[in-house]
């Protein structure tokens, strides 16, 4: 039985299809990355400005406030840089006004040193001054 020869092998196929593959894999994964990362951010920023909500709408004959709902907010938004963070706090401060906190926090999506999307991240929230 003769040995048959096969002039065209297929042992470099694989590693080129994942050549080619890779780069867009990648892609994805850190696109998945960069996304979870602003939704982490968005959810503390959220979470902060309830926080700062709550306090300001039973901080109505504290000495200052907008100061105490300031420090609340600050103090609940975990990892996100203080420097970055704008916080508004707008009453009347009387007894069954509405107390509105809003707070913005820039974001930034970055896939390989390439800046896709550049935008503030806001989330504001309105209560009852008891």
């Amino acid at each position: 039985m003769k040995k048959r020869i096969q002039w065209r092998t297929e042992r470099g196929q694989t590693m080129a299809e994942f050549a080619i593959v890779l780069p867009v894999l990648m892609l994805v994964v850190f696109a998945i990355i960069q996304f979870g990362i602003l939704f982490n951010n968005f959810v503390a920023l959220t979470d902060a400005v309830r926080a700062g909500a709550r306090t300001a709408a039973v901080s109505r004959t504290a000495t200052d406030p907008v100061g105490a709902t300031i420090a609340r907010v600050q103090a609940a938004t975990g990892d996100l840089d203080q420097s970055k963070l704008t916080i508004s706090v707008t009453s009347g401060w009387h007894s069954g006004d509405d107390v509105t906190v809003k707070a913005t926090y820039p974001y930034s999506i970055n896939l390989f040193g390439l800046n896709v999307q550049t935008g503030n991240l806001s989330s504001s929230t309105t209560e009852r001054v008891e």
